[in-house]
C-alpha cells in the first residue's frame, strides 16, 4: 500500500508523541534515502544493461518493511523501518524510470511518463481508502493494518516478476563504471539545466507529511486522516496523464511555470485556516501541481540524457532532489513547532515565487 506515509505519520504523531520538527527529520531522512540510492542503482542498471532484477529487489525490500511498523515500541524503530522502505524505493526507482524512457518513443514520452505516474497514483488513494476502513473497523489499531499493507506489497513483487519481459536494449551494457567523471562527462548542460529545475521544485515543496499535520488541525477523526491522501492522490492520478499528453505539445518551461503558480495557491489555501473545506482545496491543487510537474520532470530527464546512461541520470537528478528534500522537510517542521501552520504553508508559497520568477528570468 502507498498509504505508509500517511499512516506512519499519524501513528508517529498519534501513538509515539512526536514532534513535527522530528516528523519532518524522519520524513526529510527517509525520503534522502531513497532518492540519494537511485544514483547507485541507476548506475548499476547501465553497467549491467539490466533493470528488471533491481526492480525486483527493491518491490520487495518496500513490502519486506510493513511488519517492522507493526512490531515499532518507538520512533527508533520506525525511522528503521522507513528508511529501509524508502531504501527499497531508491534502488526500484531509476532502474524503473530508465526502463519507461527505454519502451516509449521520443513523441509520446511525456504521456507515457504522465501515465506511469498516474498508475503508480492509483495505490496512494486507494491504499489510504483501505486503510480508512480497517481504521474504523479495528478501532484504529495502526499495527493491524500495517500487518495487512504486507499482502499487496508482495502481489506488486509478483506482478512485476511475472508479468514483464525487460525489452533488448540496443545501447547494452554499459563498459565501466557510469559514476567515473569521464561518464558523467557524458551528460549534457540541458541535463544539468533539469538537475537544478528539479532541485528548486523539491525545495519549493516539502513533504506531503505536512498535508497530513494540517488535517489532524483540522478536527478530522484520527481514522479520517489517511483520506487527505486519497484526495491529494486523487487529483494527482486524475491529472498525470492528461498533462502528461499536453507536455508533449507544448513548451515544458510553460507547463512547469504554471505548476508552480498551482503550488503557491494551494500553499496560500492551506495557511489560509484549518478549516477542512479549505484543507481540501489546498491538498487537491496540490494533487494538480504534482500531476503538472512530476512527469515532466522525469520526461525532460529522459529527454537530455544519453540512452546508456538514463539510468545513472535518473539517479544523479534523484540525489540532488534528496539533499533539497531533507533540507525543505527539516525546514517546514522546524517552522512549523517555533511559528505554527501557517507561517510554514506561507514560507512554501513564498518559495515556490521565486522559483517561479528564477524561471521565467532564465526563459528570458
Amino acid at each position: 500500500m502507498k498509504d505508509v506515509v500517511a499512516r506512519s505519520l499519524t501513528f508517529m504523531v498519534g501513538t509515539l508523541g512526536m514532534s513535527a520538527l522530528a516528523v519532518g527529520l524522519v520524513e526529510g531522512l527517509a525520503e534522502a534515502t531513497a532518492l540519494i540510492v537511485k544514483v547507485f542503482s541507476g548506475a548499476l542498471s547501465d553497467h549491467l544493461g539490466r533493470r528488471k532484477g533491481l526492480a525486483l529487489f527493491g518491490y520487495a525490500l518496500g513490502a519486506l518493511t510493513k511488519p517492522l511498523f507493526a512490531i515499532a515500541p518507538g520512533a527508533g524503530i520506525v525511522l528503521t523501518a522507513r528508511l529501509l522502505d524508502r531504501v527499497g524505493k531508491g534502488v526500484r526507482g531509476a532502474p524503473r524510470d530508465a526502463l519507461v524512457a527505454d519502451l516509449a518513443p521520443p513523441e509520446v514520452r511525456g504521456a507515457a511518463f504522465g501515465l506511469r505516474q498516474s498508475l503508480d497514483t492509483v495505490g496512494a488513494f486507494v491504499g489510504p481508502l483501505l486503510a480508512a476502513g480497517l481504521m474504523l473497523l479495528w478501532s484504529d489499531d495502526f499495527r493491524a493494518v500495517f500487518w495487512v499493507a504486507v499482502i499487496p506489497g508482495l502481489l506488486a513483487v509478483a506482478l512485476l516478476w511475472l508479468g514483464v519481459r525487460e525489452p533488448e536494449r540496443h545501447a547494452g551494457p554499459l563498459r565501466g563504471n557510469p559514476l567515473r567523471r569521464e561518464s558523467l562527462a557524458r551528460l549534457p548542460r540541458a541535463y544539468w539545466g533539469v538537475v537544478a529545475i528539479g532541485a528548486v521544485f523539491t525545495l519549493a515543496r516539502f513533504s506531503e507529511a505536512f498535508l497530513v499535520l494540517r488535517a489532524q488541525q483540522a478536527g478530522i477523526a484520527l481514522a479520517l486522516v489517511p483520506l487527505v491522501m486519497v484526495a491529494m492522490n486523487l487529483v494527482y492520478a486524475a491529472s498525470a496523464y492528461p498533462f502528461g499528453k499536453l507536455s508533449d505539445r507544448m513548451d515544458h518551461r510553460t507547463l512547469l511555470a504554471a505548476g508552480l503558480v498551482v503550488l503557491v495557491a494551494a500553499d496560500l489555501l492551506l495557511a489560509l485556516d484549518s478549516h477542512w473545506t479549505t484543507l481540501l482545496a489546498g491538498v487537491a491543487l496540490w494533487g494538480v501541481h504534482m500531476g503538472m510537474t512530476q512527469g515532466l520532470l522525469a520526461t525532460m530527464v529522459a529527454d537530455t540524457a544519453p540512452a546508456e546512461l538514463r539510468g545513472t541520470a535518473f539517479g544523479m537528478f534523484s540525489v540532488v532532489s534528496g539533499v533539497a528534500m531533507l533540507v525543505a522537510s527539516a525546514l517546514a517542521g522546524l517552522l512549523w513547532d517555533r511559528l505554527g501552520a501557517a507561517f510554514t504553508f506561507h514560507a512554501g508559497a513564498l518559495f515556490a515565487g521565486l522559483a517561479l520568477l528564477g524561471l521565467l528570468l532564465r526563459r528570458t
